[in-house]
Parts: C-alpha cells; sequence; structure tokens
C-alpha cells in the first residue's frame, strides 16, 4: 500500500456517520426525555444511543445485501470515534481515553446483546426490563420502559419497512412515537 492508502477513506465511513447521526438525532428526541422519563445525564444519553445505534445494527446485519455487515460495522466505528472525540473534549486525558472507550464498548455489546435476545424472542416485557436495567439502573418511572420498549418494537418495524437503499445511502427515518 502506498502512502496515500493511509489516508483514504475507508469503504461505508460516510454513510456509518450519516447513519450514526439518524441515530442520535432519534436518541436526542425532548420525548424520550419529557415524557417518558429518561435521565437527562451522559449515562441517559449514552443508553439512547446505544439503543437507536444497536436497532440500525441489527437491520442492517440482518438484510440479505452483502454490504449490511459493512455498513454496520462502519456505523459502529463512527460511533465510537465520535465517542473518542466527546472524550477528549470533556478533558479526559489520553491515556485514560482508551480504557474509557473500551468499557463503553463492552457496555454497547451487553445492552445490544439483551435489546436483541427480546427482539428475537417478541418479548416486549423482557424488552422493558432489560431498558429498565440499563438506561434507570433498574428503577425506571411508571410505565416509562414499557413505553421505550413499545418505541424500540416501532423503530425496528420502521427501520425493517425501509428499503435497503436508503439504508445505505445514509438515510434512517425512527418513528417519533410508539404506535
Amino acid at each position: 500500500m502506498g502512502l496515500l492508502g493511509l489516508f483514504a477513506r475507508k469503504p461505508h465511513e460516510r454513510v456509518g456517520f450519516q447513519l450514526y447521526g439518524a441515530a442520535v438525532a432519534a436518541a436526542r428526541r425532548p420525548v424520550l426525555f419529557d415524557a417518558i422519563g429518561v435521565p437527562d445525564t451522559l449515562d441517559g444519553r449514552f443508553d439512547l444511543i446505544c439503543l437507536h445505534a444497536s436497532l440500525l445494527v441489527r437491520r442492517l446485519r440482518r438484510d440479505a445485501d452483502p454490504r449490511g455487515p459493512a455498513i454496520a460495522q462502519a456505523l459502529f466505528d463512527a460511533m465510537f470515534a465520535d465517542m473518542d472525540i466527546n472524550l477528549r473534549e470533556m478533558g479526559v486525558s489520553d491515556l485514560a481515553v482508551g480504557k474509557r472507550v473500551k468499557r463503553m464498548w463492552e457496555a454497547f455489546h451487553g445492552r445490544a446483546s439483551a435489546y436483541e435476545a427480546a427482539l428475537d424472542a417478541t418479548d416486549a416485557a423482557a424488552l422493558a426490563e432489560a431498558l429498565s436495567r440499563n438506561v434507570w439502573r433498574g428503577a425506571a418511572p411508571e410505565g416509562g420502559a414499557e413505553r421505550l420498549a413499545a418505541l424500540a418494537l416501532a423503530a425496528e418495524a420502521a427501520l425493517s419497512a425501509q428499503p435497503f437503499a436508503a439504508l445505505a445511502a445514509g438515510e434512517a427515518r425512527f418513528p417519533d412515537e410508539a404506535p
């Protein structure tokens, strides 16, 4: 590989960042904090980003198009590149950033696995329990976890209905509310 190869963009990098941006925008909707009661804290925001990004990763990985897993990986890479930058902007030392990002990566995978198991089983109660455990650390407000689970199920259905071509172009639409 020549010197210019070091500076070449990775395949799907731009799409990964666009899809990650869509997940972040969906995770920042005021209804999640105001009506559902997700804590408006760094942890609460991280948990919502994990939820929305994991739904997109799941959708991409499950598509028959062979580009799906690569685009899912690009989204994941974009997410953790952004986490790295945000930690640095918050003043975390260079030596500690890697360890913090690794813990965030592990947290993402744990959450995504728990959500995926509930989604695979189409078990809204198990999804609400996993969300309560992660988003509220087990102390969800009355009906909050159930409402967030319903929204996640609606988002999964909406993402499944979106054509892969739109996702491959970096366009993902999340519903504003559960049906």
